[in-house]
This record gives structure tokens, sequence and C-alpha cells, in this order.
């Protein structure tokens, strides 16, 4: 038994970069932590994507929580489809320029530090800039276990606008 913790709370790890939950209080909540970089970054999927995008998940809580994040990191001219989440999305700039844009809106350039909320059902799309990448942490929160409704592509000449 550890000091200061009693034979009904535990203490588990599981590799000591990927996750370490710690069950210290009786009621039974776990505090989980990923470690940066101990999930692996993926291609964004060319059904969702334009050009060359990659995808790092961060978080996909358990139910009952519905939120999930992802860093997204697009090269000059990617970009997401048009698409919609059914609670809303909020993205987090975290390094170059991005532009996005809602539909029959104007595109709105986007760099480091601004904060995006796109309402729940609002057909949106964004990207990093045709000149410089763009990364982001994307959070959205799932309804019946779905995040998003991807959408047709955006077109050279909406992304030009």
């Amino acid at each position: 038994m550890t000091e200061g913790v009693s034979d009904r709370d535990s203490i588990r790890g599981i590799n000591s970069r990927r996750i370490f939950a710690v069950d210290l209080d009786q009621s039974g909540s776990q505090m989980q932590i990923t470690h940066a970089n101990s999930q692996p970054s993926k291609p964004g999927p060319s059904d969702w994507f334009t050009g060359t995008v990659r995808v790092e998940p961060l978080f996909d809580a358990p139910d009952p929580a519905r939120v999930a994040g992802a860093r997204v990191t697009f090269e000059p001219g990617a970009r997401t489809a048009w698409h919609t989440h059914p609670l809303g999305q909020t993205l987090i700039i975290t390094s170059g320029r991005g532009w996005a844009q809602t539909w029959n809106g104007p595109v709105e350039e986007l760099g480091p530090g601004d904060v995006v909320w796109f309402a729940p059902g609002e057909k949106h799309w964004h990207g990093a800039t045709n000149t410089t990448a763009m990364s982001h942490i994307a959070v959205q929160e799932k309804l019946g276990g779905k995040a998003v409704d991807w959408l047709e592509q955006v077109s050279n000449d909406q992304y030009r606008k």
C-alpha cells in the first residue's frame, strides 16, 4: 500500500508516456493524463479534407461526457470540406494563418490566439491560407455518438473568395 493511500483507493499507471489514471476519492472518479505526443497523428482523410492535413487526437472523454478534441495542422492551401457539428465547435488557433467561412458568409482570417465558435448545425469550413500553414485545436461534443456531419468539398472558387 502506498503511504497516504488506503486500500479503497487506487493508483494505476498505464505506460508512463500515455495515460495515468488516479482514483483517490471514494466516488470512483478518475483523472486521466494523456502526455504530449503520446497519440500518433494521422493524415486527414481525403473525403473530409483538401490538401495535406495531419490530425492528432488529444482527448475523447468517456461517457457520460461528450467532449472530444484534436490538434489539426493544415499545410498551405489545405482545408476541411464543408461540415456541421450537432452541438457546435470551438477552434483555438495555435500557429500560422488560416481562413474560416460559414455558408454565405465572408472568409475570415485567423491567427494565433484567435478562438472561433461555430453554432450547432452551422455549415462551415476552415483551413490554412494559400501561402501559410495553420494549426488549431478543435473541440466539439458528440450527440448520439456523432460529433460532425461531413458535406461537400470546398471548391477552389469558394476557397479563394
